[in-house]
């Protein structure tokens, strides 16, 4: 009889991860894992690990709090992730920046495409950058092909606010940070942005700081 095969390291990873309670620790800009494209997600981990994992993530969501988390931010390079928007914003927020409510969702494997050239320029910020938001152009309308947590095929279009969230947490699995796609003249700490850019658009902040909107 074969002796069993040893766990593959990533599911040594998680199980490690999962061995604390609570929520897991997220990962700052500066550690590599965020940096290389995550490995795709092909069975390294049992269903029931799997499940485990991602309800983790979606805990860490909640507590930190925000909209989404990808693996590589708790240190894990597969490409999977979480996203969840509640959408607790004022009628004028939501209808400028089409902030509305996003269930949660696992996505793995997941990639986007454009639908239409619409751009939307608004500050965003992310959990592994903490303190600091910029402004960000992206898709206004995209495509996003996955897989769900139970191997079920996703193909769906999302816009408005659910749009950048799922681009923003699939380039996290492609080693990218939003501060790459950023105006870098926006950077705001949060403590700025509280004082001077809670505008529903960032058109203030880009005349006051010198950037585009594009």
């Amino acid at each position: 009889m074969a002796s069993p095969s040893a766990p593959a390291p990533l599911a040594e990873r998680v199980e490690e991860l999962l061995s604390a309670d609570g929520p897991l620790p997220i990962v700052a800009a500066g550690d590599p894992v965020l940096r290389r494209a995550a490995e795709p997600f092909d069975g390294q981990l049992e269903p029931a690990l799997l499940a485990r994992f991602t309800q983790a993530l979606r805990l860490t969501m909640r507590a930190a709090p925000g909209v989404g988390l990808a693996a590589p931010q708790v240190g894990v390079g597969l490409r999977i992730a979480v996203v969840e928007d509640p959408a607790p914003v004022p009628e004028e927020v939501r209808v400028a920046r089409g902030r509305v409510p996003l269930p949660f969702r696992v996505l793995v494997n997941p990639s986007y495409e454009p639908v239409g050239a619409k751009r939307a320029a608004f500050f965003e910020g992310c959990l592994s950058v903490p303190g600091w938001q910029a402004v960000v152009a992206r898709h206004a309308e995209v495509r996003v092909r996955a897989l769900d947590e139970h191997g079920h095929r996703v193909d769906e279009v999302f816009t408005g606010w659910p749009a950048r969230i799922v681009q923003h947490e699939t380039d996290h699995l492609d080693g990218t940070l939003y501060l790459d796609r950023a105006e870098l003249r926006s950077l705001a700490s949060n403590e700025a942005m509280a004082a001077r850019w809670t505008q529903p658009t960032p058109e203030e902040a880009a005349r006051a700081l010198g950037f585009p909107l594009r």
